[in-house]
């Protein structure tokens, strides 16, 4: 179904969590009222009370004339034109379980860098099998954007990808500013699968360096994954695309390299010595990498494309390889490719 979105489109927010509230802070900041799905009461309280999230990027102040936070997700998504959600993978079945409302004359934006666990699919093709959409009244927002950094108004550039490049640019200038750039792309496939990889790559990363490889390792380690990530996107779905733009290799290396990244944490803790149940426990957000690195091994079942690195972390993660023997064949396996 095609669906045409204006300027005076109305916009909601689904999710509450550290990307949710960095993306409902561009809107509001750009004086655009936002239905925001809050099914958290402590930060439902908090958005009402103070214009604050408690838990995540408590010190981004909101104007409470541009939020409308509700714990009633029928009422928030039969209030707009465009939804945004930004929910962890994992648990966005469980975040839209209760709608009963219709998404037919909505425009759909994935907020969400990950992929849902027991389908295999990404969250673009989840939304148009589950709730019969079309792939056009869909999009993607993607590339190098830490919330942290977002929401302290640090120059970032975001990456909108739909099939729909009008629909595109009209959320992406709901969502800009003199610190948010805004690139565009029709790759929704390679744009998604991209934000997916990434996170896998970024536990790689970090499992190096919780192991005590130095950087120069790590700087091949991570241009390998870019390569990997090329071949599987480009033997998946061949397309015109140019993997070296940010939404593909900016996001690759702002994940792999960050703080902020919580992929990298979780390999970080993992090369430390932790188990992967400890890591897991240890960390205070989802890290994405985890679930993508069994699914893109399911899936790439079907498409057998090599993939050492993304084997590798799954090798970690499910079947409790050493990560340091498991670290040490893969840099036999670089050195052959370098």
């Amino acid at each position: 179904m095609e669906v045409q979105i204006g300027s005076d489109a109305k916009y909601a927010v689904i999710g509450y969590g550290s990307w949710a509230t960095a993306i409902a802070g561009m809107l509001a900041k750009n004086r655009t009222v936002v239905e925001w799905y809050v099914r958290n009461r402590e930060v439902l309280e908090g958005l009402q009370n103070e214009g604050r999230n408690p838990k995540y990027l408590s010190e981004l102040e909101f104007d409470k004339d541009f939020i409308h936070p509700s714990d009633n997700l029928d009422e928030v998504v039969s209030n707009a034109d465009v939804l945004i959600i930004s929910v962890p993978s994992a648990f966005l079945k469980d975040f839209l379980a209760p709608l009963t409302v219709s998404l037919e004359n909505k425009f759909i934006v994935s907020a969400i860098k990950g992929i849902i666990p027991d389908s295999w699919q990404t969250v673009a093709e989840y939304l148009h099998d589950r709730y019969n959409l079309s792939f056009r009244q869909m999009g993607v927002i993607a590339g190098p954007t830490h919330a942290e950094e977002v929401s302290r108004g640090k120059l970032s550039f975001l990456t909108l990808a739909s099939a729909d490049e009008k629909n595109a640019r009209t959320v992406g200038e709901k969502l800009a500013s003199r610190y948010i750039h805004i690139c565009y792309s029709v790759d929704l496939y390679g744009v998604e699968y991209a934000s997916i990889l990434k996170n896998i790559y970024a536990l790689s990363a970090g499992l190096a360096k919780g192991l005590g490889y130095g950087d120069n390792f790590i700087a091949v380690l991570v241009s390998n994954c870019a390569n990997e990530m090329t071949r599987f996107i480009e033997q998946s779905y061949p397309d015109s695309r140019n993997t070296f733009n940010s939404a593909y290799l900016g996001d690759l290396l702002v994940t792999c390299y960050s703080s902020y990244s919580r992929n990298r944490r979780l390999g970080l803790l993992i090369g430390h010595g932790c188990t992967v149940k400890s890591a897991l426990n240890e960390m205070t957000m989802i890290a994405e990498g985890y679930y993508a690195a069994e699914c893109i091994r399911h899936i790439n079942l079907k498409h057998k494309v090599s993939m050492p690195i993304a084997d590798m972390v799954y090798e970690v993660l499910y079947r409790n390889k050493s990560p340091r023997k498991a670290m040490s064949e893969l840099s036999s396996m670089l050195d052959m490719n370098c």
